[in-house]
């Protein structure tokens, strides 16, 4: 199953933004999104959570490898407007200790 992924700039920094479930039916096909944009040169990226309703363990681990690549080269990944149920597992499972969350996009688009 794919996942629609709509993708946006902000101020210069590439916004992608996963509709739905980010599950490991379609974690494959998110990971090779984000990482064809971190190929092609993408430093700064943040992924808004607005319109997502469900992450699985797979859908974090996209997350966390595109985290370390970014920050292997220098670059970083902020996440933000999360709903509280998805902030809680992130912050459960210690993700929100990696991967800068905010509230906000606006508040992401700050942060670079």
């Amino acid at each position: 199953m794919n996942i629609e992924v709509a993708e946006e700039r902000d101020n210069g920094v590439l916004v992608l933004l996963p509709v739905g479930r980010l599950d490991s039916a379609n974690a494959r096909t998110f990971e090779s999104i984000i990482m064809d944009h971190i190929g092609n040169g993408e430093q700064h990226l943040i992924v808004d959570f607005s319109r997502l309703a469900f992450i699985s363990s797979s859908g974090m681990r996209v997350l966390l490898i595109a985290a370390k690549r970014l920050n292997a080269s220098k670059g970083k990944l902020v996440l933000c407007e999360m709903q509280d149920h998805i902030h809680e597992v992130f912050h459960i499972s210690g993700f929100d200790q990696i991967i800068p969350i905010l509230d906000s996009r606006q508040s992401a688009t700050a942060v670079f």
